[in-house]
């Protein structure tokens, strides 16, 4: 497993350090995005600063991206290996009103958005509310 973590950090041209195998090791086996301060749960040991530094760096190189789903907490989620981030790339995201749970619906892409002539598009933030298929049980 490490030799394949190692690699989705140097296919982003990120240096493989230990925190960083680990941090990106929890955001693989996510099945919902993560915020900062759930992340500092799972390393109890660990410096916020550190791990914040390290989720910056991967968003930084794409192999992570950042999620504002309004909760005022900003989530993080693991990109596609192919993903650049580009508006092609982008997918809407899922936010659950009952256990606030954000989910990535990858194959939803985030509808075409035609701005005035003089504007350009940087990004878009597409969250939708509901409730979940856990909590819907």
């Amino acid at each position: 497993m490490k030799k394949g973590i190692d690699s989705k950090l140097v296919t982003r041209n990120i240096k493989p350090t230990a925190m960083r195998e680990l941090v990106l090791q929890v955001l693989i086996e996510q099945k919902t995005a993560i915020s900062l301060s759930e992340l500092e749960q799972k390393f109890e040991q660990a410096d916020k600063v550190t791990l914040y530094r390290t989720l910056k760096t991967f968003v930084n190189s794409k192999l992570i991206h950042s999620i504002d789903d309004g909760t005022g907490s900003v989530k993080y989620a693991l990109c596609r290996d192919t993903c650049q981030c580009h508006p092609e790339d982008l997918h809407v995201h899922f936010l659950c009103t009952k256990c606030s749970q954000t989910y990535c619906l990858n194959d939803i892409p985030v509808p075409e958005i035609k701005l005035p002539h003089s504007f350009s598009l940087e990004s878009v933030n597409m969250i939708v509310k509901g409730i979940c298929s856990n909590c819907k049980v």
